[in-house]
């Protein structure tokens, strides 16, 4: 079945920089495309990035020019570099396979706060 294990946050300052991890199995990795997600406290979950098999990539605006996404074949991970902080970055941030129903993983809490 599908697992997606999502790892790397914590707490930053804003301008500050993570990157996240989402180790996948389950399914064939290097044939799917990839969402993140993130919720912040009492707001409705949020697409926010995409990359497809062949390597293009989808932003939300909000995070156009500060985030990154990519992907290693190899090794079935996700990643998202985060740069530039804000504190409406907020949020816990999850993965998904684009277009196929599954469980959410727990997901990682991002905090930026001086």
């Amino acid at each position: 079945q599908v697992q997606l294990a999502e790892s790397g946050g914590g707490l930053v300052e804003p301008g500050g920089s993570l990157r996240l991890s989402c180790v996948a199995s389950g399914f064939t990795f290097s044939s799917a495309a990839m969402d993140w997600y993130r919720q912040a406290p009492g707001k409705q979950r949020e697409w926010v990035a995409r990359i497809h098999s062949g390597g293009s990539t989808n932003y939300v605006d909000s995070v156009k020019g500060r985030f990154t996404i990519s992907r290693d074949n190899a090794k079935n991970t996700l990643y998202l570099q985060m740069d530039s902080l804000r504190p409406e970055d907020t949020a816990v941030y999850y993965c998904k396979i684009w277009l196929r129903a599954h469980p959410w993983g727990q997901g990682t809490q991002v905090t930026v706060s001086s």
